[in-house]
């Protein structure tokens, strides 16, 4: 299977990020909003700068792994079809990671970072994993490759998934009519980055809302109950190593008391807040006696 050279859409889309975070700025501030804090805009900023470079290492020792994988079960090639089919398929791919990295600790120590922000802005977007690539690419990437995708394909396909992500991450478009029913909007991400109880774990999608709706992962925006961002325990730090490296460093004091192998097993592969609902339990067990 030939491959053929792609460009890249987040290269394309950087002055766009810039001119679009500004025009955020100032549009906020005429809106009396309090959207960016200084600190947490920069420590996005320094979150996005680190994934930039560890990414570049990440994709290049995993693409040299992909490319010497001799079967596909079909050489789709690029052509205008395979474009519109990749977004589908990528998109559900994603979705599938997104909705993984939410549900198992090693992945969430992965993505926990981007939504350690307090704030929702579209600098939140650069909020970026350090860890996240190889990961990511477990469950993302081998799928695409296997049924016959060319990996130049797969990269556009998430660039231009990187690409749509960025401008979700606003609270200056409330609605965006009939296309709610479709695309993932600012509404629908507004409520996957929200700690309130009942948005938790909701919203997984990249660029198309369609999978949680038919997976049951959805939940719409209601304006009685506004969006409450950041973690359910949050770490109240600006700085990027803190902010990267948090939850790698809590699962691995868990592991080391753990005193099981299944114990072993839940602290790396289990519920990433498995740990807070004990806790709580028993916290809620002493309080009663």
């Amino acid at each position: 299977m030939s491959e053929v050279t792609l460009p890249d859409p987040v290269q394309w889309a950087i002055p766009a990020f810039i001119v679009l975070a500004l025009a955020e700025i100032v549009i906020s501030r005429r809106q009396g909003r309090l959207g960016y804090e200084l600190r947490d805009t920069a420590a996005s900023l320094a979150m996005g700068f680190g994934e930039l470079l560890t990414g570049l290492f990440a994709r290049a020792a995993l693409l040299a792994g992909f490319a010497a994988v001799p079967f596909r079960l079909f050489d789709i090639g690029v052509t205008w079809w395979s474009f519109v089919l990749v977004v589908f398929a990528g998109d559900l791919a994603y979705y599938a990671f997104h909705r993984v990295s939410h549900r198992s600790r090693l992945w969430w120590a992965a993505h926990v970072n981007h939504h350690s922000s307090q704030h929702f802005n579209l600098s939140t977007a650069l909020r970026q994993s350090w860890t996240g690539d190889a990961l990511g690419w477990i469950i993302w990437v081998p799928p695409l490759v296997l049924v016959g995708f060319p990996i130049s394909l797969i990269m556009f396909q998430q660039g231009v998934s990187l690409v749509y992500q960025f401008w979700i991450h606003t609270e200056l478009i409330r609605s965006m009519g009939p296309a709610e029913t479709v695309l993932n909007t600012p509404s629908h991400h507004r409520v996957h980055h929200a700690s309130n109880p009942r948005y938790i774990d909701r919203n997984h999608a990249g660029t198309l809302i369609i999978w949680d709706r038919l997976f049951g992962t959805f939940e719409p925006e209601d304006l009685k109950d506004r969006p409450v961002y950041g973690l359910t325990k949050n770490i109240n730090t600006y700085n990027p190593l803190r902010i990267a490296f948090h939850e790698w460093q809590d699962m691995w004091t868990d592991l080391r008391q753990a005193a099981t192998w299944r114990e072993r097993w839940a602290c790396v592969f289990g519920s990433p807040g498995r740990k807070y609902d004990q806790e709580a339990m028993a916290q809620t067990a002493s309080t009663s006696h």
